[in-house]
């Protein structure tokens, strides 16, 4: 098997899911998805075909949108762009407790993720072809696991430090097995958190940590072009030229 195939990011990636599954969250926490247990196929898709040979670059997500990864199993997920660029589709489960105000659609979903939509289209726009783009770089995220408290998104940042401690132990030994893996030059976090969490997971590492602006529409400056913005930071920073 080529030293850079894509087994161990299966293998990390099952893992991964195996122990954040065991884990349980407390109020203001009412449902938690775990796609890399309902849509592993699109995942195991997703890894197959675009996490072979080193890259340059990985992009580090924080967690799953609503209407992305929670649909689809794909980092930034956003449904056109998984089905139409990525060229990856299938049939996708639910979770064992589904919450009725965020019902698992699949490639049905009629909701567009706006920050996996700003994402992908930058890297369309700029790389033209997904092969062109997965070449170099793979997007991941940092936690895999989705929390709502009803109908809203609860970030992991906002979990109880007594429950995000066992969870950001596993999600930091995952991002370390992804970077022995692909052996990047660069860690971009996709926002301040996922920046934060890259720096820790990766001390110590000949990995250069970055970050772009979060493409998500409750951030004003990312209403205000987040294309030109994140173009602008990863030239500054020498990810790209």
């Amino acid at each position: 098997m080529p030293r850079h195939a894509s087994a161990p990011l299966v293998a990390a990636a099952h893992e991964l899911a195996r122990s954040v599954d065991a884990m349980r969250f407390s109020s203001p926490v009412s449902h938690v998805y775990n796609p890399l247990d309902y849509a592993w196929d699109i995942h195991e898709q997703y890894l197959r075909r675009y996490g072979m040979g080193r890259k340059r670059v990985i992009f580090v997500g924080m967690n799953p949108g609503p209407f992305g990864m929670v649909q689809t199993g794909v980092p930034f997920g956003e449904v056109d762009a998984v089905r139409d660029w990525l060229g990856l589709s299938g049939a996708v489960g639910t979770p064992r407790v589904e919450n009725p105000k965020r019902p698992i659609e699949g490639f049905a979903c009629p909701r567009s993720e706006v920050s996996g939509r700003r994402l992908w289209g930058l890297f369309r726009e700029r790389f033209g072809s997904a092969e062109a783009f997965f070449a170099e770089h793979f997007v991941v995220n940092y936690c895999p696991l989705a929390f709502f408290d009803g109908g809203r998104n609860v970030t992991p940042d906002k979990l109880l430090a007594a429950e995000a401690g066992p969870l950001l132990a596993a999600c930091d030994e995952h991002l370390r097995r992804v970077a022995a893996t692909l052996e990047p030059e660069w860690a971009v976090g996709v926002g301040a958190w996922a920046e934060s969490r890259a720096t820790v997971a990766l001390a110590g590492r000949k990995v250069k940590i970055g970050r772009v602006l979060h493409p998500s529409p409750a951030s004003p400056a990312a209403n205000r072009g987040w294309s030109e913005a994140a173009t602008r930071q990863l030239t500054e920073l020498g990810v790209w030229k």
